[in-house]
């Protein structure tokens, strides 16, 4: 369609006259980084708060996880679930019971330590009926938790469910101490590798080294995340030296102007994105079935796929990334056909004109797809108005209060069908087969089990359409040259630069 080549063209074009004048300027303060052992790390989305237990926002993530907070497990940059704040554990055979052994003599950058007690608090909180963690559902399957001493924990589950000990990785699970817990949008206080200083607004987070820490030391003594929302800006700031590596650096056309340039190095990594246009199952209109195939035939999602520029971009059929090992290519199901599309819209009723709002955030990815997707749709009958959201407006609106009918997003968290499980959810999908399905799978200990229910639970939904999946993008990771130890692959969303360095 020449519609959206050459709306991905000009923007292309834009961005190079741009980048010329900018790679001629100078990167004293890339060198002055480097002597002050810090670094300046670019960051796509500013954080709405510094709470990833209050708040779903990604970018409180990519600041915080495993910098400032830190869980009873972790992940390494493969995804494997490792010790973190627990040392040990052990699960009893009917999957109920789960034993942790707490890391001896960790304190939090109050000074406050870290109990038994404080892993009761945390959790209690998080599953509280006044709670706003966006990921509740870990909690609220905990029956008990005990305090047989300060250094140990037992929780015991309501129900099996193999997924705990990854899901207790995530940002939503940190442990906070109940001293600082409420302050910690502002302020937020961890056991982490760095601390706190300052965050402004819009602009950037600062973090220090805790020299403090119970395990080795990092070796950055500041850390600064810097936010951008401009594409351009975000090129320009690298080669000016405002900043030294850009993980997930949002604009595929301008990387060019970075492979040729020995003071940086630029390497691909894998993360669980999925780009979505999640659609509202509770608006009369969405919750037909053929209404949702309608508009999966009507968008061509290979086509825009092949022109967003970034390498290694392909179109997903279900809620789950290539990078998965349960990952099972479904993207054939809803093939490109605008005409079986104005068929299903004619046969569900839908009259040619009928309106559908598209909230879109303040996402490079989401805006420019947006246009296109409206097009698409508009080309089968359907007249679409975009609305542009802030990130607070998104929040509150499309996830918090779900007026919306359709938004274009990418999840990032690992394994999360689970989402679909949750009738309340922002999307809204309530099906008691899906439900089934994954109570099953959390039920299942066994991994081929788990593996073919996960399977059927894609099939349920690429064929349900409760969103249109449209496509899955690796990261382009870029740093300068001498920098060492940051992760590429992004198996949830966190930059942990605990390792990270300034090499020879």
């Amino acid at each position: 369609m020449f519609y959206k080549k050459s709306f991905y063209k000009k923007r292309s074009f834009q961005a190079g006259v741009v980048l010329s004048l900018a790679a001629v300027l100078p990167v004293s303060a890339a060198l002055a980084s480097a002597q002050n052992n810090s670094i300046a790390v670019g960051v796509n989305v500013s954080p709405p708060t510094l709470d990833p237990t209050a708040n779903p926002a990604e970018g409180i993530r990519i600041v915080t996880y495993a910098n400032i907070f830190e869980g009873l497990t972790g992940v390494d940059e493969h995804g494997t679930v490792q010790p973190l704040l627990a040392k040990s554990w052990s699960v009893s055979p009917d999957g109920l019971l789960y034993h942790f052994t707490l890391q001896p003599g960790v304190r939090f950058h109050d000074g406050s330590a870290l109990t038994c007690a404080t892993v009761k608090y945390t959790f209690e909180r998080a599953k509280a009926p006044e709670s706003l963690n966006p990921q509740k559902h870990i909690f609220e399957n905990i029956k008990t938790i005990s305090c047989p001493s300060d250094d140990v924990v037992d929780i015991s589950l309501d129900a099996p469910h193999g997924s705990f000990l990854s899901e207790l990785s995530w940002g939503d699970a940190v442990i906070v101490s109940p001293a600082s817990a409420a302050g910690n949008g502002q302020h937020p206080v961890g056991t982490g590798p760095f601390v706190f200083k300052s965050w402004k607004r819009g602009d950037s987070v600062t973090l220090t080294r805790n020299d403090d820490y119970r395990g080795e030391k990092a070796h950055l003594s500041q850390v600064v995340f810097r936010f951008y929302s401009d594409p351009m800006a975000a090129a320009n700031a690298l080669l000016d030296g405002q900043l030294d590596a850009y993980p997930s650096f949002p604009a595929p056309e301008m990387l060019i102007r970075f492979a040729h340039n020995p003071d940086f190095v630029m390497r691909s990594g894998l993360a669980p994105f999925k780009g979505i246009l999640a659609l509202n199952n509770r608006q009369k209109l969405l919750a037909q079935p053929l209404v949702r195939q309608a508009l999966a035939y009507a968008i061509d999602r290979r086509g825009i796929a092949e022109v967003s520029d970034v390498p290694g971009a392909r179109v997903i059929g279900s809620h789950m990334s290539p990078e998965n090992p349960d990952f099972t290519d479904l993207s054939g199901v809803y093939p490109y056909n605008p005409e079986k599309a104005k068929e299903l819209l004619k046969q569900a009723g839908v009259e040619p004109g009928t309106r559908l709002r598209l909230a879109l955030p303040p996402i490079d990815y989401a805006r420019n797809t947006g246009e296109v997707i409206a097009a698409y749709l508009e080309q089968v009958g359907l007249n679409v108005t975009i609305q542009q959201l802030e990130w607070p407006a998104w929040l509150a609106q499309v996830f918090g209060h779900h007026d919306f009918d359709m938004t274009i997003i990418a999840h990032t968290e690992p394994d999360d069908l689970n989402i679909y499980a949750r009738k309340n959810y922002y999307f809204g999908y309530n099906n008691a087969e899906f439900q089934a399905l994954y109570a099953a799978y959390e039920k299942a200990a066994d991994p081929a089990e788990r593996h073919a229910l996960s399977v059927k639970m894609q099939e349920k939904l690429a064929h349900d359409v409760p969103n249109i999946y449209l496509f899955f993008t690796p990261r382009t990771n870029i740093t300068r040259a001498q920098i060492k130890g940051m992760w590429n692959n992004q198996p949830l969303p966190a930059c942990p630069l605990s390792a990270a360095s300034w090499g020879p």
